[in-house]
């Protein structure tokens, strides 16, 4: 059956025309048509009214052939009222216009169409349509001060509790086939623009370009297939512009660019209020790639849940998608704009998560909680790569605590700007792969401590300016007790530095190869003037070849690691160096064993570096040096160790100081702090010629006076038993010098007046230097001294 009304009007299927009249074709958007249009409501139902029903609207339930009940340029006057009806019809409306909104709750149809119509709503709870609801370039429009129950502006006193004011209603309907909203316009901006609260359908839901004004809620709807808002535009500024809260979606949502026709008339996805997503399940992807994501900032809050003082509240979000479940890709990518939050805590995304050049902003909090996270992904679990390539946020915070990554996170040259607060705080991700985070303009904190990297951290080429300030630490770089499979690396890109104007904590962080400060510029802040702190850092290779030297002091306490490459920039940082307990096994460029101008070089670089004496460094670098075979170079370390814990012991004891460093002078340059034992034995030769020739040249005034002395030769014996000894200058020089050993000479010749003190001064010298040479000797058999 099909029933024309317009041009063409005639006799169909043995059924009766509505009119005779060729009338121009009917325009529905244009306002009310005059009278050749008019179709009374009843007149077109009267068809299905069981015969005898006394008028009533009760419709018979057709036992052959399912028919179509067609209707083309008309205006249908009355209420088209098929109010749980049981029809095998089809009902297909085109080029008309509506006096009432249609009403098919709880009916039973083969299918409904709409095609270029104008109505003022449409009612369809509990719905049951075996083939696809369509509503294709139509406007549904709910007029001000019209009162029509689910479709009115109501007031509160009339309102049904329970029941929803919304333009198209479709609460709890079944669809077998798919909903078609294509090009369609909803306009109901006091109310909702489409209720489908648990709406259930078997296909696809199509809205390429649908507009709507006032909130598109579909919470708990289930789809076979996919969701496509691509092209669409919503806008519902003081709400949700799309509820989907909890929908299950078989196929993927996309509300993307719409790539119908020329790429001059493609039109991107748009929403105004907040997309509101949580809980929901998405057997497919989710793709947003170049929507225009809009929420109203610090004006009226949707939820009163979100009126709170939480820290990790997100009062003003453009997109919300707490806890959802993705199996497959979310593509929040590629000129994605949003203004306000983009919210994802707890997700679920079994493929990648694409924010590859994105923008995002969000107005900066004035006082705490600040409430200016732009991108919130607490605890989320990615099953394959985060790649936000090209991401940029001008404004707000990058939040990602206890995300997991099971693939790579590719995050190159993005633009994080939050100047002064934490712009990038990722405290205890894990990632499988790769981090990368090269050629980043950054300004704030980049906080990533606790992370755990499987793979390598790569921050080569980044610029991280204006760092947060805090009372204890403050720092550009956070990455204290990360731990990462291979290398953390923070150097040159080409000609662009590495750059971390508040400098580097990396207190406690471990790396199982390298740690690579190849060309890097580290500043530091004045407060508390720290450029670099790898305190208690452990990796295989250390490269610290800065570009310059280092704004600040670095400190190295307790760090370990088994090659160290440096360069002078490193050792002349502006603050010193704390090296207490610092550990290296071998240089990258080892000290040949005749290069000793690369020692000095080195111990004079460790010297300049520490504020004050500490010994440490010097038994480190002493102990590097044996361990290579370098003995001789190791005393000279040692040796220049010595003599600068005098000279910090001459400062401290300020009025002993000069003895003390009489003292230092005396063991340096008489037996080398006993690092020298062949400078010992030189002066035991130069004492014993010098022994003999002022025993050998003098006399002895006591040989005159052989009454009261024993003379022999030309010196006095002891006593009488000695006068057949034959003297002997040299002897007696060497048993004078050499002691414990007596080789018979210095108890059996009489000294007295000058000759007395000089003995005893060579018997004293005698034991300084021989104990120092038994010391040295000693030193060169034991190497672990």
């Amino acid at each position: 059956m099909a029933i024309v009304a317009g041009r063409g009007t005639r006799m169909v299927g043995g059924q009766p025309g509505i009119g005779d009249r060729d009338v121009p074709a009917l325009d529905p958007f244009r306002g009310v048509p005059d009278r050749r249009y008019h179709v009374a409501a009843e007149e077109l139902l009267k068809p299905l009214l069981e015969p005898g029903s006394g008028g009533l609207l009760r419709f018979r339930r057709q036992a052959s052939n399912a028919p179509i009940v067609s209707l083309e340029n008309a205006y249908v006057t009355g209420r088209l009222d098929l109010r749980g009806a049981d029809l095998d019809c089809l009902f297909r409306f085109e080029n008309c216009r509506f006096e009432h909104p249609p009403d098919v709750r709880e009916a039973k149809i083969l299918g409904l169409v709409f095609r270029r119509c104008w109505l003022p709503g449409l009612k369809a709870r509990n719905l049951r349509s075996r083939n696809d609801l369509r509503l294709i370039r139509c406007v549904v429009q709910v007029l001000p001060g019209s009162d029509d129950g689910e479709t009115a502006v109501q007031r509160g006193d009339t309102r049904e509790r329970g029941v929803p004011d919304a333009a198209i209603n479709l609460t709890d309907a079944v669809v077998e086939g798919s909903v078609v909203l294509t090009r369609t316009a909803v306009d109901h901006p006091q109310g909702r623009a489409i209720q489908a609260d648990r709406l259930i359908i078997a296909g696809a839901l199509l809205a390429y370009r649908m507009q709507a004004e006032g909130e598109v809620r579909l919470p708990g709807m289930r789809t076979g297939g996919n969701v496509n808002f691509s092209g669409a535009r919503l806008r519902n500024p003081d709400g949700f512009a799309l509820d989907g809260n909890g929908a299950h979606i078989g196929g993927s949502l996309l509300c993307e660019v719409d790539n119908f026709g020329a790429a001059s008339t493609r039109q991107a996805f748009s929403a105004h209020g907040v997309l509101h997503l949580p809980s929901i399940r998405v057997n497919g992807d989710v793709v947003l790639r170049a929507a225009e994501l809009t929420s109203e900032q610090q004006g009226r809050i949707v939820l009163e849940a979100w009126k709170s003082s939480d820290p990790y509240v997100d009062p003003w979000p453009a997109l919300v998608g707490d806890r959802c479940q993705v199996d497959g890709n979310v593509e929040l990518s590629d000129g994605l704009t949003a203004v306000g939050t983009v919210r994802m805590i707890n997700a679920r995304i079994g493929g990648t998560l694409r924010l590859a050049r994105a923008r995002i902003t969000v107005p900066r909090g004035a006082v705490e909680p600040y409430y200016d996270r732009a991108l919130h992904l607490d605890g989320s679990q990615i099953g394959s790569d985060l790649e936000a390539t090209g991401l940029e946020i001008p404004s707000g915070q990058m939040r990602m605590a206890d995300v997991t990554v099971r693939g790579n996170v590719l995050a190159g040259r993005v633009g994080l700007r939050h100047a002064e607060r934490d712009v990038l705080s990722a405290r205890r991700m894990k990632v499988a792969g790769n981090l990368h985070l090269h050629e980043a303009t950054i300004e704030g904190t980049l906080r990533l401590q606790g992370v755990e990297v499987g793979g390598s951290v790569y921050l080569y080429g980044t610029d991280v300016t204006e760092p947060a300030v805090r009372n204890r630490t403050s720092f550009s770089v956070d990455l204290r007790t990360v731990k990462v499979g291979r290398d953390i690396i923070l150097t040159n890109a080409g000609e662009q530095p590495f750059h971390a104007a508040g400098g580097v904590n990396m207190d406690g962080a471990a790396a199982g190869r390298r740690i690579d400060f190849t060309g890097a510029v580290l500043g530091a802040l004045n407060k508390h003037g720290v450029a670099l702190d790898v305190s208690d850092v452990g990796a295989d290779e250390f490269l610290l070849t800065l570009a310059r030297p280092a704004a600040g002091a670095i400190v190295m306490r307790h760090a370990h690691c088994q090659t160290l490459a440096d360069n002078e920039h490193f050792w002349r940082a502006e603050g010193g160096i704390e090296l207490e307990d610092f550990r290296y096994d071998v240089l990258k460029q080892p000290i040949d064993m005749k290069d000793d101008a690369a020692v000095r070089d080195r111990i004079e670089r460790l010297r300049t570096a520490m504020a004050g004496y500490r010994p440490g460094p010097y038994d480190q670098l002493a102990a590097m040096l044996r361990n290579s075979g370098n003995e001789e170079h190791a005393s000279t370390v040692l040796f220049k160790k010595q003599q600068y814990r005098y000279e910090a012991l001459a400062r401290g004891y300020r009025v002993l100081g000069p003895g003390v460093r009489l003292w230092s002078w005396l063991q340096r340059w008489m037996v080398g702090y006993g690092y020298r034992p062949v400078r010992a034995l030189a002066w035991l030769i130069a004492l014993l010629a010098a022994g003999s020739v002022y025993f050998g040249l003098g006399t002895d005034s006591c040989v005159k006076d052989p009454i009261r002395y024993m003379v022999s030769g030309p010196r006095c014996a002891v006593d009488q038993q000695e006068t057949g000894l034959e003297w002997n200058p040299v002897l007696y020089t060497a048993d004078l010098l050499v002691p414990i050993v007596d080789f018979g000479n210095k108890g059996r010749w009489y000294m007295h007046d000058l000759d007395k003190w000089v003995s005893n001064g060579f018997t004293a010298m005698g034991w300084i230097l021989a104990t120092t040479v038994a010391a040295g000797a000693g030193r060169m058999i034991r190497r672990d001294t």
